[in-house]
């Protein structure tokens, strides 16, 4: 390794890194080199590489090259910034941070104003003519390095903080002097002699390490593992590690720090948007200790300072190309940013800023289709609160992330997981959010915070999260004792239910009606730039005329699965459907059968007409027939309440019949029962019924002027000899309904592969299937031998245990599912070159499952109406990145 590079310096001339050193650098680390590259006010610092992450975190120890060159970095640090590390006349002081590939807001440590010791807090004292800022930052420094890298409870230095303003009798930090700073200095040297059992280290090089060592370990901490896991980023790339020249906000009235973003993070308007405080370090703002003031007010406060904020914020955004969230400090009048990222933001933020970037020649519309995610579309189509409904809003807090949301209050992380677990939905109520609140905030339907500003750490994960948040609602008052809060004389108890509004800042009482948005406007836009870019058609699923327009509306391209069994459930229907099942004899079925066909055929024209023009693939009846039937308990305990009243024995015996016929029709799994083409092969009149009734609709439409394209599927193939005889009697059934109505009807018979046998001999069942739908829902059960009723009680055991990366049903096992999808598709097309494929299971609508799909070789995915526009992106997006690949 003698040559390898594992530190990289940047802040002047000699800046080493670069933008598109993301890998490497880390995204902080990489756009500060950028910055600095830009000519831009950066204090100097050098990174330490995402390989020195894994290599540590693998080997527990560092390469000797690591430590030669940090050593050499300090040595340039030191010369460029006239200071010494570790002087006592002249001292220079370092910010530790993490910076992984991609932003994980506060879900790995900092620590700031490290190298200060007893001997360089008054050297700075001395240096600065400043001893309450010198005693300010060493109690600082003291509080971050006992938490972040001794692993002492914050609470303890926080108990400490609040008792010595309690016994000055002040309210802020600001308020304590010089006297009383390095009094709590002291004391929190004594939390760390109690807490560790040794003396907090003095050598400002001991300090450095211990920080770099604890920054690396915390890439594998709760939070980050759970933020990784919630985001779909790898535990192998590792953090890097930047260690950067301090420049102080909290030198007095002329300094500060602050947050902003280039366009408002919530609305995605074009205006700058950000919050600083004065004399405070940027760890203040972020926490939402004290409340900051918006970023307007700087330009009256500081004007030559926020004019070169907003020559820079421009350029920045001019150079990336996207929206950035940056971070900047005012020393003594002068300016420094210390971090530039593509800032997150809420779903419809993102929408009108791709929309807005193409329209203002910032981008093009291939790059807008990239900059909004298919999850960002399923939060756009979350729900609000219902114009029509009537609430009082009882406190009014800031507008963090819009949206609204109804729940049971809860006050702790853990109990917001365990209700989500019990299917409860809860609104997570803090006084303010942590990193440590991570998994909760992910289970809670949305978040309400007493303390905190737009950019709090409750803000900037809720809007990443896509959940609604009202922050900074300082009229709730919470009592962790009694597990309540008040507000306006009310209190509201743990498990009560409120009702927050993220775009209006409003906590309301009570549940209160939401309702789902439509697509309109910008997403209209951005999908139809996605269509233009697609190359796999996007279908829904949908039994109902209702269902079908809706997901007509949201742009579907037909309809991939219809599923016959939800027709015959109506309350008009189902006395038919058990008379069918009850039947005897054929005669007395088919009897039956005819007083449901008018009912199919009244469905079927329904979405007939809906879906005009466009593919309609109708399953035939799939699930077992005792689905249809009284559970058994219910008819024997009927039957036992008959006999003890003395009812007629005609009814005893009408009960006691379906009773044996539910007895007889029991199955030990009927998963794997009697059902699919096995009814339509025992009991061919069903099938024959629900084909007469798609045929007759499509020919009675088609005679009106209508095209109608009918796909009938075939449910349960394991083997081609099912398909061609239930094929065989289809088609005539078919043919002898299109002579009897003088109709010439286009029409495809083929099958749904839902078992592994149907996906290995995909070639002799082609033979007889001019479509395939893979259904991966059951594809997924048969190929693992998971029940979906019953894997819940093991699953989410194996996903948090890494035994298996995710639940198999949500997105699509790849690795085997998939790979039977794709033998699947490769068997099939070697017989029937032309043969149309599809998935209709939930896997339609999944993003990484429909880029999988695009990418071997799918036709069509078909998915529920509300994830429509979330295929058409992602079908997009796969076209793009097997483009860019």
């Amino acid at each position: 390794m003698a040559d390898n590079k594992f530190v990289y310096f940047f802040g002047n001339e000699e800046t080493e890194g670069k933008n598109s050193m993301k890998d490497l650098l880390g995204g902080k680390g990489a756009n500060l080199a950028e910055m600095a590259n830009l000519g831009i006010p950066v204090p100097p610092g050098f990174t330490i590489t995402t390989e020195v992450c894994l290599l540590y975190l693998e080997k527990g120890v560092y390469p000797e090259e690591v430590i030669d060159q940090i050593n050499k970095a300090i040595i340039k640090l030191e010369k460029a910034t006239g200071k010494k590390f570790g002087d006592n006349e002249n001292p220079l002081l370092l910010s530790v941070r993490s910076g992984a590939r991609v932003s994980m807001p506060g879900m790995m440590d900092t620590v700031l104003n490290l190298g200060l010791n007893d001997d360089t807090v008054t050297a700075l004292s001395k240096k600065t003519g400043n001893e309450r800022f010198a005693y300010d930052s060493y109690r600082r420094f003291l509080t971050m390095f006992g938490d972040v890298v001794l692993d002492i409870e914050h609470e303890k230095f926080e108990s400490a903080l609040s008792a010595k303003k309690k016994n000055l009798g002040v309210e802020l930090d600001t308020d304590l002097n010089a006297a009383a700073l390095n009094e709590l200095a002291e004391e929190f040297k004594g939390i760390i002699r109690k807490e560790t059992g040794n003396d907090f280290p003095q050598d400002p090089r001991e300090q450095l390490q211990m920080a770099i060592d604890a920054v690396f370990n915390s890439w594998n901490n709760q939070r980050a593992i759970t933020y990784r896991r919630l985001n779909n980023i790898p535990g192998e790339w590792g953090t890097a590690v930047n260690v950067q020249s301090m420049v102080y906000g909290n030198m007095g009235e002329t300094s500060g720090t602050g947050v902003a973003f280039t366009r408002d993070p919530a609305t995605g308007d074009k205006r700058f948007f950000g919050e600083y405080l004065m004399n405070a370090q940027g760890e203040d703002v972020v926490a939402g200790i004290r409340t900051p003031e918006p970023i307007s007010t700087l330009r009256d406060n500081m004007p030559d300072a926020y004019a070169q904020l907003e020559e820079i914020y421009m350029k920045l955004e001019d150079h990336f190309k996207d929206m950035q969230d940056i971070e900047f400090t005012i020393e003594e009048g002068r300016l420094y940013m210390l971090q530039t990222r593509t800032g997150k933001r809420t779903a419809a933020a993102a929408l009108k800023i791709a929309v807005e970037m193409v329209n203002e020649g910032l981008i093009d519309k291939r790059t807008a289709v990239t900059r909004v995610s298919p999850e960002q579309i399923d939060r756009l189509l979350h729900p609000t609160i219902d114009s029509q409904a009537e609430y009082e809003v009882v406190a009014t807090g800031l507008p963090a992330s819009p949206g609204a949301a109804v729940g049971k209050v809860v006050f702790t992380a853990e109990h917001a997981e365990e209700m989500a677990k019990a299917n409860e939905k809860v609104i997570l109520v803090r006084t303010e959010t942590s990193p440590e609140d991570i998994g909760g905030m992910d289970a809670a339907q949305g978040i309400l915070t007493v303390r905190g500003g737009m950019t709090s750490h409750a803000a900037v994960v809720a809007r990443g999260m896509g959940k609604p948040c009202v922050a900074g609602c300082g009229s709730v008052n919470i009592d962790m004792a009694s597990c309540s809060f008040s507000v306006c004389d009310v209190t509201i108890n743990e498990g009560d239910y409120v009702t927050i509004d993220g775009s209006t800042g409003g906590l309301i009482l009570g549940e209160v009606e939401l309702v789902t948005p439509g697509v309109s406007g910008e997403l209209d836009t951005l999908l139809a730039w996605a269509d233009e870019v697609r190359e796999m058609g996007v279908r829904t699923n949908a039994d109902t005329p209702h269902d079908a327009q809706v997901a007509r509306d949201f742009g579907a391209e037909g309809i991939g699965l219809c599923r016959t069994e939800h027709m015959f459930f109506g309350e008009d229907r189902i006395p038919a459907v058990r008379e069918m099942i009850l039947a005897e004899d054929t005669e007395t079925r088919k009897a039956a059968l005819e007083k449901l066909l008018p009912m199919q055929k009244e469905d079927f024209i329904g979405i007939f007409k809906v879906m005009e023009g466009f593919p309609v693939t109708i399953r035939l009846l799939d699930p077992p027939l005792h689905e249809f039937l009284p559970k058994h308990d219910e008819i024997a305990e009927k039957l036992a309440s008959l006999e003890t009243e003395g009812a007629s024995e005609s009814e005893i015996e009408r009960i006691h019949k379906i009773l044996e016929r539910v007895e007889s029709m029991e199955e030990t799994n009927p998963m794997l029962g009697h059902r699919g083409c096995r009814l339509g092969i025992t009991y061919p009149e069903i099938y024959a019924m629900q084909v007469k009734a798609i045929i007759e609709a499509a020919c009675e439409l088609k005679a009106g002027g209508m095209d109608i394209v009918p796909e009938i599927m075939i449910p349960l193939i394991s083997h081609v000899n099912e398909l061609s005889s239930t094929k065989k009697d289809l088609v005539e059934v078919a043919e002898s309904v299109m002579t009897e109505k003088g109709c010439k009807l286009e029409y495809m018979v083929g099958t749904m592969i839902e078992l592994p046998r149907a996906a290995l001999t995909a070639d002799k069942i082609a033979q007889e299937a001019e479509f395939f739908s893979f259904g991966t829902n059951d594809l997924t059960q048969t190929t693992f031998g998971f029940s979906r009723d019953d894997a819940g009680k093991f699953l989410p055991f194996y996903i948090e245990n890494s035994i298996l990366p995710g639940d198999p049903f949500a997105v699509l096992d790849q690795e085997g599912v998939g790979e039977l999808v794709k033998i699947g598709i490769e068997k099939g097309r070697s017989t029937r070159p032309d043969i149309k494929i599809g998935i209709c299971g939930e896997h339609g609508g999944e993003p990484s499952s429909v880029k999988f799909g695009y990418n071997i070789g799918l036709n069509y995915v078909s998915c529920s109406p509300f994830r429509v526009p979330i295929a058409r992106l992602a079908a997009a997006q796969a076209v793009i990145e097997k483009q860019d690949n």
